[in-house]
C-alpha cells in the first residue's frame, strides 16, 4: 500500500472522486502543511494549512502517474489558491509526499503534462510536514449528503466528467 496526499480545492470533490477510482483502497479528508494541528476553522482563517485528501492505494492496480493524471483532470492546476468559487491559500493545488522518490515522480510528470497547458502549471510539490484529519463531518461528504446542493452542482458533474473521459 502507498500513500500520497492531494490538495486540489474542496476537499469533498476530490474525496469524491477517488474513491471511486479502481486501485485507490480509501481516502481521508484533512489538512497538510506548516501546522500540525489545523481544523476548519483555522484553515479557512488562513492559517496557511491545504484541506487535503489523503488517498491509500495498491500501486500493483493503479499507477501513481495514473493517480496523478486524474488529479489534474479533476481540477485547475494552472490556478493559483482558487478553485472556482472557493478562493484562498488553503484550496491551492499541492501534492505532499512522504519521500523523495515519489517527489521525482511527481515533479517529472508535472513536467511531461505541462505541454498540454496553455497556461503554467502553478501545483506546488512538497515534502508532507503536517498532517491532520479533518472533522468526521467532513468524511465522505458527498456519499453521506448526494442531495445537498452544493453536491448537486458541482461534485456531481465533476464525478461524471472525471469518469466519462476515463
Amino acid at each position: 500500500m502507498r500513500e500520497i496526499i492531494l490538495g486540489g480545492g474542496c476537499f469533498w470533490c476530490v474525496e469524491a472522486i477517488f474513491k471511486r477510482v479502481r486501485g485507490v483502497l480509501c481516502t481521508e479528508a484533512g489538512y497538510a502543511g506548516e501546522w500540525e494541528f489545523s481544523s476548519y476553522e483555522s484553515v479557512c482563517g488562513g492559517d496557511g494549512n491545504v484541506e487535503v485528501v489523503k488517498i491509500s492505494y495498491d500501486e500493483g492496480l493503479i499507477a501513481l502517474e495514473s493517480l496523478l493524471e486524474i488529479f489534474l483532470h479533476a481540477h485547475d492546476a494552472t490556478s493559483r489558491d482558487k478553485q472556482g468559487a472557493d478562493v484562498g491559500v488553503q484550496y491551492r493545488s499541492v501534492i505532499f509526499h512522504r519521500d523523495e522518490g515519489d517527489a521525482k515522480i511527481i515533479k517529472d510528470f508535472l513536467q511531461k503534462a505541462q505541454k498540454n497547458y496553455a497556461k503554467p502549471i502553478v501545483t506546488e510539490v512538497l515534502p508532507l510536514k503536517f498532517y491532520t484529519r479533518a472533522e468526521d463531518y467532513h468524511q465522505d461528504y458527498f456519499d453521506k449528503n448526494p442531495h445537498q446542493a452544493y453536491c448537486q452542482a458541482l461534485i456531481a458533474p465533476k464525478i461524471h466528467k472525471i469518469f466519462k473521459d476515463h
